[in-house]
């Protein structure tokens, strides 16, 4: 069980919570950085950074029982911020190697620590609010993974998105209600298609969230890619190889190298997520969430008294100096000490595009 009497969360006997703590989250530049990336930012106005809100989400569940693999840049960061944790639980990454690794390398890890393990991989960089539907779906995936499935969580979808990717549900998972086989995972549709997804029903969104067994998540790795996994058992086993190897691992994310294939072979299950979930992909998802699906005026990320909208809705992010916007509809204006971003809603994903040309043009400092 994880609700007590009184309604609050209790934890989950030998859960161990893994966060991969990484990417820079370049459609929100320049808020987020390669050097200050989005985990590490509070972007909700909480006092919270994503990371810290993660943590205080999941530590009820695993209490001390908490991993965090981030790359080597963002270690003393991610420890000052997670004061609680131990330096040993913060796992580090001499390079960026993609999430088969990052969480293959904390299934190792686990593994040999603790046979009675059950993993759940969670990012660092999410919103979800709901928290007793989060640790009832939690509990529930967990029961299942102890019976050797990789769990998926499938978010409830509430519009056609083709910024995610889906889960189809398939037959049910007999002793589990509400459980399904995963039939297959779809990668990012167009929105006729996804408008297909949702009335056709069965189809939930891939949050990236999996719980299994660290066994079971490299045993399956194993079967698609045998060097991989015995690699990562060996840097387990040995840490100390960990910063010559690392360069040398797959570049790969854990759905292509075993989720997809292996609920191909009808090895994967999918529990429904009803709480609130949000990556805050970029500029106009986070106006969403700050201010609603259809937000009155300007909605303002820090300072209120720094800006001054006349006839203006969308986002502004200040800094430090007066931000006045007239006029503009659905703009997003964001300020930082050494950088200003001035968009529209509409082409918020676009943002991506403006990094990559500052890399190109010789300005990767500002990224």
């Amino acid at each position: 069980m994880t609700l007590d009497g009184s309604g609050s969360t209790s934890p989950i006997d030998s859960f161990y919570a893994v966060v991969p703590a990484g990417g820079a989250g370049t459609r929100l530049w320049p808020l987020s950085r390669a050097r200050s990336p989005k985990f590490l930012r509070d972007l909700r106005g909480s006092g919270r950074s994503l990371l810290q809100e993660t943590w205080d989400r999941l530590s009820p569940l695993c209490e001390d029982r908490f991993l965090v693999v981030t790359g080597s840049a963002h270690a003393d960061a991610v420890g000052s911020q997670l004061d609680k944790v131990p330096a040993e639980a913060i796992l580090t990454e001499p390079a960026a190697r993609d999430s088969m690794a990052a969480i293959g390398y904390a299934a190792a890890v686990l593994e040999r620590q603790d046979p009675d393990a059950v993993m759940g991989s969670f990012a660092a960089d999410h919103v979800i609010t709901g928290e007793a539907e989060f640790a009832s779906a939690v509990a529930t995936a967990v029961a299942v993974a102890r019976e050797g499935w990789l769990v998926t969580l499938g978010i409830e979808p509430t519009f056609p998105s083709s910024a995610f990717g889906y889960i189809h549900a398939g037959a049910p998972l007999a002793g589990h209600d509400g459980v399904s086989v995963v039939a297959e995972f779809v990668e990012k549709p167009s929105v006729e298609t996804a408008t297909e997804y949702l009335a056709a029903g069965g189809f939930r969104w891939n949050a990236g969230m999996f719980v299994a067994r660290p066994s079971t998540i490299l045993d399956l790795l194993h079967t698609w890619h045998p060097a991989f996994a015995d690699r990562l058992r060996e840097l387990a086993a040995d840490p100390s190889l960990v910063e010559e190897a690392w360069a040398d691992l797959p570049k790969i994310a854990l759905d292509h190298a075993i989720a997809e294939p292996a609920a191909a072979a009808g090895k994967v299950a999918t529990v429904p997520a009803p709480f609130g979930w949000d990556d805050i992909g970029d500029f106009d998802s986070l106006a969403t969430l700050l201010g609603g699906e259809e937000p009155e005026g300007t909605v303002v990320l820090g300072e209120e008294s720094l800006v001054q909208a006349v006839e203006t809705s969308g986002l502004v992010v200040p800094h430090d100096k007066l931000v006045a916007v007239v006029g503009l509809d659905d703009v997003v204006v964001v300020d930082t000490p050494d950088a200003i971003l001035v968009t529209t809603r509409e082409r918020a994903q676009d943002v991506k595009k403006l990094v990559n040309a500052l890399k190109d043009g010789g300005r990767g400092d500002l990224t």
